[in-house]
């Protein structure tokens, strides 16, 4: 299977990945957010920078589906992603074009290459959305302490939200499932991961089902 986790900044998917491919044994695919050459740019200044970091962003998305369909066809091993190339396009370079910092032309170029890219790969058999308010973002992102990302402003993460909510309302690319994370700590509390393991047992077993 290909399990994705989608959701804002701040949302906590690099972290339920990783506790995910621990408990499940699956290989995990994390965001290239810590070797990425633009990140800090673009904090600092997004109009000149968004173009460059939205298609390093896609480039990279997309080496990680190919290595979906290798490890699927060579290791029949079950994959979990740290965000999708359908974020790329559906929210995070639509915001960018939407609030004027992406040009219309490079908004276009961008979506080019992205129709391109994704009539060469296969949606995720599950996608898992983390809802998250705007309170839970910041305590994450303050908690994390990355630099850059203290320019990210309130406006921002909260457009961000409003195109994530829109998305997994009109998300018919494959089984969905939905957990508001915003009183949730599975880091620190066993708890709130084991409430999150059974609902994706629910739905692996649905899979399962489907494909026997």
């Amino acid at each position: 299977m290909h399990i994705a986790i989608t959701g804002n900044i701040g949302a906590g998917k690099t972290t339920l990945a990783s506790l995910l491919a621990r408990h499940y044994n699956w290989e995990v695919l994390y965001e290239a957010v810590d070797d990425n050459p633009y990140l800090a740019d673009f904090y600092n200044d997004m109009r000149r920078w968004a173009f460059n970091l939205q298609i390093y962003f896609l480039n990279s998305r997309f080496a990680q589906m190919r290595r979906v369909l290798t490890v699927a066809k060579e290791d029949h091993r079950s994959i979990i992603q740290d965000r999708t190339i359908y974020e790329d396009a559906s929210i995070f370079a639509r915001n960018l074009h939407q609030i004027g910092t992406l040009s219309d032309r490079d908004y276009q170029t961008y979506r080019n290459v992205f129709e391109n890219m994704i009539s060469l790969v296969h949606p995720p058999d599950l996608m898992i959305y983390l809802r998250a308010d705007l309170p839970k973002l910041r305590r994450q992102i303050r908690k994390r302490g990355r630099s850059f990302e203290k320019a990210i402003s309130d406006d921002y993460l909260e457009s961000l939200n409003k195109l994530y909510e829109e998305f997994v309302r009109t998300y018919r690319s494959g089984e969905l499932l939905i957990i508001d994370v915003n009183q949730l700590d599975y880091h620190e509390r066993p708890d709130d991961f084991t409430m999150i393991t059974q609902l994706i047992d629910e739905r692996l077993i649905k899979f399962a089902s489907r494909n026997t």
